[in-house]
Protein backbone atom coordinates (compact mmCIF):
# COMPACT_ATOMS: atom_id res chain seq x y z
CA UNK A 1 0.00 0.00 0.00
CA UNK A 2 1.52 3.33 -1.08
CA UNK A 3 1.48 6.49 1.03
CA UNK A 4 -1.47 8.12 -0.77
CA UNK A 5 -3.64 5.04 -0.16
CA UNK A 6 -2.61 4.95 3.50
CA UNK A 7 -3.55 8.60 4.00
CA UNK A 8 -6.83 7.99 2.19
CA UNK A 9 -7.60 5.02 4.45
CA UNK A 10 -6.87 7.07 7.58
CA UNK A 11 -9.00 9.96 6.27
CA UNK A 12 -11.92 7.62 5.52
CA UNK A 13 -11.59 6.03 8.96
CA UNK A 14 -11.77 9.46 10.63
CA UNK A 15 -14.76 10.53 8.50
CA UNK A 16 -16.66 7.31 9.22
CA UNK A 17 -15.87 7.48 12.96
CA UNK A 18 -16.93 11.13 13.19
CA UNK A 19 -20.13 10.46 11.24
CA UNK A 20 -21.11 7.53 13.46
CA UNK A 21 -20.35 9.61 16.58
CA UNK A 22 -22.59 12.44 15.35
CA UNK A 23 -25.42 10.05 14.45
CA UNK A 24 -25.12 8.07 17.70
CA UNK A 25 -24.86 11.23 19.82
CA UNK A 26 -23.86 9.12 22.81
CA UNK A 27 -21.29 9.46 25.60
CA UNK A 28 -20.12 5.90 24.96
CA UNK A 29 -19.09 6.73 21.38
CA UNK A 30 -17.04 9.95 21.51
CA UNK A 31 -16.27 11.96 18.40
CA UNK A 32 -12.79 12.34 16.93
CA UNK A 33 -12.76 15.95 18.17
CA UNK A 34 -13.52 14.87 21.75
CA UNK A 35 -10.83 12.18 21.63
CA UNK A 36 -8.27 14.68 20.37
CA UNK A 37 -9.25 17.14 23.12
CA UNK A 38 -8.81 14.41 25.71
CA UNK A 39 -5.48 13.40 24.20
CA UNK A 40 -4.05 16.94 24.40
CA UNK A 41 -5.37 17.40 27.94
CA UNK A 42 -3.57 14.26 29.12
CA UNK A 43 -0.52 15.30 27.13
CA UNK A 44 -0.41 18.73 28.77
CA UNK A 45 -0.84 17.22 32.23
CA UNK A 46 2.05 14.85 31.33
CA UNK A 47 0.25 11.79 32.71
CA UNK A 48 0.04 10.36 29.16
CA UNK A 49 3.79 10.74 28.67
CA UNK A 50 4.61 9.21 32.05
CA UNK A 51 2.34 6.17 31.86
CA UNK A 52 3.12 5.50 28.20
CA UNK A 53 6.83 5.61 28.99
CA UNK A 54 6.38 3.08 31.82
CA UNK A 55 4.45 0.71 29.56
CA UNK A 56 6.97 1.03 26.73
CA UNK A 57 9.74 0.18 29.17
CA UNK A 58 7.96 -3.01 30.22
CA UNK A 59 7.20 -3.89 26.59
CA UNK A 60 10.84 -3.39 25.59
CA UNK A 61 12.26 -5.50 28.44
CA UNK A 62 9.75 -8.32 27.97
CA UNK A 63 10.20 -8.31 24.19
CA UNK A 64 14.02 -8.44 24.28
CA UNK A 65 14.19 -11.23 26.88
CA UNK A 66 11.41 -13.25 25.21
CA UNK A 67 13.10 -12.98 21.79
CA UNK A 68 16.50 -14.05 23.14
CA UNK A 69 15.07 -17.08 24.96
CA UNK A 70 12.65 -17.98 22.17
CA UNK A 71 15.15 -17.72 19.31
CA UNK A 72 17.75 -19.73 21.26
CA UNK A 73 15.44 -22.63 22.09
CA UNK A 74 13.78 -22.43 18.66
CA UNK A 75 17.15 -22.96 16.98
CA UNK A 76 18.15 -25.75 19.39
CA UNK A 77 14.84 -27.59 18.95
CA UNK A 78 14.97 -27.14 15.20
CA UNK A 79 18.50 -28.54 14.91
CA UNK A 80 18.27 -31.42 17.38
CA UNK A 81 15.23 -33.74 17.06
CA UNK A 82 15.87 -35.39 20.44
CA UNK A 83 15.80 -32.04 22.24
CA UNK A 84 12.69 -31.12 20.25
CA UNK A 85 10.96 -34.33 21.32
CA UNK A 86 11.99 -33.81 24.96
CA UNK A 87 10.82 -30.19 25.22
CA UNK A 88 7.77 -30.40 22.95
CA UNK A 89 5.40 -31.24 25.82
CA UNK A 90 6.45 -28.09 27.68
CA UNK A 91 5.94 -26.11 24.50
CA UNK A 92 2.40 -27.46 24.10
CA UNK A 93 1.58 -26.57 27.71
CA UNK A 94 2.98 -23.07 27.23
CA UNK A 95 1.03 -22.50 24.02
CA UNK A 96 -2.25 -23.55 25.61
CA UNK A 97 -1.86 -21.85 28.97
CA UNK A 98 -4.24 -18.85 29.11
CA UNK A 99 -2.42 -15.55 29.52
CA UNK A 100 -4.74 -14.58 32.39
CA UNK A 101 -3.80 -17.70 34.35
CA UNK A 102 -0.08 -17.06 33.82
CA UNK A 103 -0.42 -13.47 35.02
CA UNK A 104 -2.38 -14.41 38.14
CA UNK A 105 0.02 -17.24 39.06
CA UNK A 106 3.06 -14.96 38.69
CA UNK A 107 1.43 -12.30 40.87
CA UNK A 108 0.53 -14.89 43.54
CA UNK A 109 3.99 -16.50 43.53
CA UNK A 110 6.18 -13.41 43.23
CA UNK A 111 3.95 -10.57 44.41
CA UNK A 112 2.53 -7.50 42.67
CA UNK A 113 5.88 -6.36 41.28
CA UNK A 114 7.36 -5.37 37.95
CA UNK A 115 9.34 -8.60 37.98
CA UNK A 116 6.12 -10.64 38.16
CA UNK A 117 4.49 -8.55 35.44
CA UNK A 118 7.37 -8.88 32.98
CA UNK A 119 7.91 -12.56 33.82
CA UNK A 120 4.25 -13.31 33.05
CA UNK A 121 4.55 -11.66 29.63
CA UNK A 122 7.78 -13.53 28.84
CA UNK A 123 6.35 -16.92 29.86
CA UNK A 124 3.26 -16.29 27.77
CA UNK A 125 5.06 -15.26 24.58
CA UNK A 126 8.24 -17.40 24.50
CA UNK A 127 6.42 -20.56 23.23
CA UNK A 128 5.10 -18.70 20.15
CA UNK A 129 8.60 -17.47 19.31
CA UNK A 130 10.07 -20.95 19.75
CA UNK A 131 7.50 -22.52 17.41
CA UNK A 132 8.09 -19.98 14.62
CA UNK A 133 11.89 -20.17 14.78
CA UNK A 134 11.86 -23.96 15.08
CA UNK A 135 9.73 -24.28 11.96
CA UNK A 136 12.09 -21.89 10.15
CA UNK A 137 15.06 -24.10 11.03
CA UNK A 138 13.22 -27.26 9.96
CA UNK A 139 12.25 -25.74 6.62
CA UNK A 140 15.84 -24.95 5.62
CA UNK A 141 17.20 -26.49 2.43
CA UNK A 142 19.63 -29.14 3.71
CA UNK A 143 21.53 -29.37 0.43
CA UNK A 144 23.36 -26.15 1.27
CA UNK A 145 24.55 -27.67 4.54
CA UNK A 146 25.75 -30.77 2.69
CA UNK A 147 27.72 -28.57 0.28
CA UNK A 148 29.19 -26.64 3.19
CA UNK A 149 30.44 -29.87 4.74
CA UNK A 150 31.94 -31.02 1.44
CA UNK A 151 33.85 -27.77 0.96
CA UNK A 152 34.68 -27.54 4.69
CA UNK A 153 33.24 -24.05 5.07
CA UNK A 154 33.92 -22.54 8.55
CA UNK A 155 31.02 -22.73 11.00
CA UNK A 156 30.72 -18.96 11.36
CA UNK A 157 30.30 -18.65 7.58
CA UNK A 158 27.73 -21.45 7.61
CA UNK A 159 25.71 -19.55 10.19
CA UNK A 160 26.10 -16.20 8.41
CA UNK A 161 25.64 -17.35 4.81
CA UNK A 162 23.37 -20.40 5.09
CA UNK A 163 21.38 -20.40 8.33
CA UNK A 164 20.53 -16.73 8.78
CA UNK A 165 19.53 -15.96 5.16
CA UNK A 166 17.07 -18.84 5.20
CA UNK A 167 15.48 -18.18 8.59
CA UNK A 168 15.45 -14.37 8.42
CA UNK A 169 11.82 -14.25 7.12
CA UNK A 170 10.79 -16.28 10.16
CA UNK A 171 12.77 -14.01 12.48
CA UNK A 172 11.17 -10.85 11.04
CA UNK A 173 7.67 -12.34 11.10
CA UNK A 174 8.20 -13.47 14.68
CA UNK A 175 9.52 -10.05 15.68
CA UNK A 176 6.46 -8.26 14.31
CA UNK A 177 4.08 -10.80 15.83
CA UNK A 178 5.79 -10.68 19.22
CA UNK A 179 5.73 -6.89 19.44
CA UNK A 180 2.02 -6.79 18.56
CA UNK A 181 1.23 -9.43 21.19
CA UNK A 182 3.57 -8.31 23.97
CA UNK A 183 2.19 -4.79 24.33
CA UNK A 184 -1.36 -6.12 24.52
CA UNK A 185 -0.45 -8.56 27.29
CA UNK A 186 1.49 -5.84 29.11
CA UNK A 187 -1.69 -3.74 29.24
CA UNK A 188 -3.58 -6.66 30.81
CA UNK A 189 -0.77 -7.20 33.31
CA UNK A 190 -0.85 -3.52 34.28
CA UNK A 191 -4.63 -3.53 34.54
CA UNK A 192 -4.58 -6.48 36.95
CA UNK A 193 -1.68 -5.67 39.23
CA UNK A 194 0.32 -2.50 38.63
CA UNK A 195 -0.11 1.05 39.90
CA UNK A 196 1.16 2.76 36.75
CA UNK A 197 1.23 2.31 33.00
CA UNK A 198 -1.35 2.58 30.22
CA UNK A 199 -3.23 -0.53 31.40
CA UNK A 200 -3.54 0.89 34.93
CA UNK A 201 -4.85 4.20 33.57
CA UNK A 202 -7.40 2.45 31.36
CA UNK A 203 -8.64 0.59 34.45
CA UNK A 204 -9.14 3.92 36.24
CA UNK A 205 -10.94 5.40 33.24
CA UNK A 206 -13.18 2.34 33.13
CA UNK A 207 -14.15 2.85 36.76
CA UNK A 208 -15.03 6.49 35.98
CA UNK A 209 -16.77 5.44 32.74
CA UNK A 210 -14.44 7.82 30.88
CA UNK A 211 -14.57 6.19 27.44
CA UNK A 212 -13.06 9.26 25.75
CA UNK A 213 -9.83 8.99 27.77
CA UNK A 214 -9.71 5.24 27.10
CA UNK A 215 -9.75 5.91 23.36
CA UNK A 216 -7.24 8.76 23.71
CA UNK A 217 -4.74 6.54 25.56
CA UNK A 218 -5.36 3.54 23.30
CA UNK A 219 -4.91 5.40 20.01
CA UNK A 220 -1.84 7.21 21.34
CA UNK A 221 -0.16 3.95 22.31
CA UNK A 222 -1.14 2.22 19.07
CA UNK A 223 0.37 5.15 17.16
CA UNK A 224 3.64 4.84 19.12
CA UNK A 225 3.89 1.09 18.44
CA UNK A 226 3.26 1.65 14.72
CA UNK A 227 5.89 4.40 14.74
CA UNK A 228 8.41 2.05 16.36
CA UNK A 229 7.71 -0.52 13.66
CA UNK A 230 8.21 2.05 10.88
CA UNK A 231 11.38 3.55 12.37
CA UNK A 232 13.10 0.38 13.60
CA UNK A 233 11.65 -2.77 12.02
CA UNK A 234 11.15 -1.60 8.44
CA UNK A 235 14.75 -0.31 7.99
CA UNK A 236 16.06 -3.49 9.64
CA UNK A 237 14.04 -5.66 7.28
CA UNK A 238 15.33 -3.72 4.25
CA UNK A 239 18.95 -4.17 5.39
CA UNK A 240 18.43 -7.90 5.97
CA UNK A 241 16.91 -8.30 2.50
CA UNK A 242 19.94 -6.67 0.92
CA UNK A 243 22.28 -8.82 2.99
CA UNK A 244 20.34 -11.94 2.05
Amino acid sequence: MNKSNKFLSIFLFIIIWQSVAIIANSDVFPSVVDILKSFFEHLLHKDLIYHTGITLQRVFIAFIIAMIIGVFFGIIMGLFPKVDSLLDIFLIIGLNMPALVTIIICYIWFGLTDFSAILAVIINKVPIIIVNIREGIKSMDKKYLDLAKIYEIPKKDIIRKIYLPQIYPYIMATTRLTISLVWKIVLVVELLGRSDGVGFQIALFFQDFDITSIFAYSFAFIFIVILIEKILLNPLEIKMRRWR
